[in-house]
């Protein structure tokens, strides 16, 4: 009776071992494919819109049930696939309208418009000729600066604005060498440019990844050596490493989405800047504003955050109806690492604007 007990403790064990492992795995595998069905479930679906110059701009949209539109602005490096943890939820309120930016997915990638100034107004053009109505707009990161222009400059067509940890002032020269996303992006690109050992970025990146430090050498070059020959074997897909959980596997997947490095190498020069006065283009939108910002880290006097808390309270101050929300996580890209919450700010501030 007790070796009967005993086997059956045994059994019991070693089912739940292997319930909780193939678990974990079965959620690094699908962790990426599931918002993407019930993103198509709920109805939305890709197209594509020739502009009056011929800018080819793609671009998803979600059911018309008579809401009000919300056009979103990826950040850098992103597509508007992105928001598919989201964009159900969005969709029960909104009428979903999420764009790839110039040099992102599948709209053009022409550097000629790699600039906030022309980016804008192109999206301006979109919000008139698609949409056909005043929209509520949310712009990301990079995106969150494009869309702040647009909100200043063609105030007649915004309602109102959410901007998702934009890096305002951190940005400008002086103060952007000492930002992760400057060190570990753009000046990593082209120190890269200018040596001859390694001929792939994507490999560069990981070899010299800051995230090698976290993780320490054994790991991560394990980690790298695996993500290199997932990206040589599938170069069209995000990299996903079944074996990681989804927090892990974003470090690779979000650094191959399909994307122009020429886009990134605009913000090294400063030329997607051009006519861009931070401070100037904030001062001037008049209409409702949320700024969203993640929490803000250093390591060292190395920022990792987008921005610091300072930058985000002076984007508050220069507003003329602005609101200042911060979210409880290290991550930049908070609509992905708190879709809820995301989602919640989304539409508590639809109720206030209307």
């Amino acid at each position: 009776m007790k070796k009967k007990k005993r086997r059956f403790f045994i059994g019991a064990v070693f089912a739940i071992l292997l319930f909780v492992i193939g678990s974990y795995f079965y959620t690094n595998v699908t962790y990426m494919d599931k918002p993407l069905k019930a993103m198509r479930k709920a109805g939305f679906t890709e197209k594509q819109v020739t502009l009056n110059d011929g800018t080819v701009l793609n671009y998803g949209e979600g059911p018309d049930n008579g809401n009000p539109p919300l056009l979103l602005i990826h950040g850098q490096g992103m597509t508007w696939e992105d928001y598919a943890k989201s964009l159900p939820a969005l969709s029960e309120r909104y009428h979903v309208f999420a764009v790839d930016c110039h040099g992102h997915g599948e709209s053009d990638w022409n550097p000629e418009k790699y600039s906030a100034k022309a980016m804008a107004a192109d999206f301006a053009e979109f919000i008139k000729t698609v949409i056909g109505d005043k929209v509520i707009l949310f712009g990301h990161s990079s995106g969150g600066m494009v869309a702040a222009w647009i909100a200043a400059h063609y105030p007649e067509l915004v309602l109102g604005l959410v901007i998702e940890d934009s890096p305002f002032f951190a940005t400008e020269p002086g103060r952007r060498e000492k930002t992760f996303a400057w060190v570990y992006g753009f000046q990593q690109y082209e120190d890269f440019k200018k040596q001859d050992e390694i001929g792939d970025y994507f490999e560069y990146s990981l070899k010299h990844s800051y995230w090698k430090k976290v993780f320490g050498d054994f790991l991560w070059n394990r980690f790298a050596k695996d993500a290199v020959a997932y990206h040589k074997k599938h170069p069209n897909e995000p990299v996903h490493l079944f074996y990681l959980p989804p927090n892990i596997n974003r470090i690779f997947e979000s650094a191959t989405y399909p994307y122009d490095r020429r886009f990134g190498e605009t913000f090294y020069d400063n030329s997607w800047f051009e006519d861009y006065d931070q401070a100037e283009v904030l001062a001037k939108i008049e209409c409702p504003t949320v700024f969203v910002k993640a929490q803000t880290n250093y390591d060292g006097d190395l920022l990792l955050a987008a921005l610091t808390d300072e930058d985000a309270q002076r984007v508050v101050e220069l507003l003329q109806n602005g609101k200042l929300v911060k979210v409880d996580t290290p991550g930049h890209d908070i609509h992905y690492d708190k879709p809820v919450e995301f989602t919640n700010i989304m539409i508590d501030f639809l109720d206030e604007v209307l």
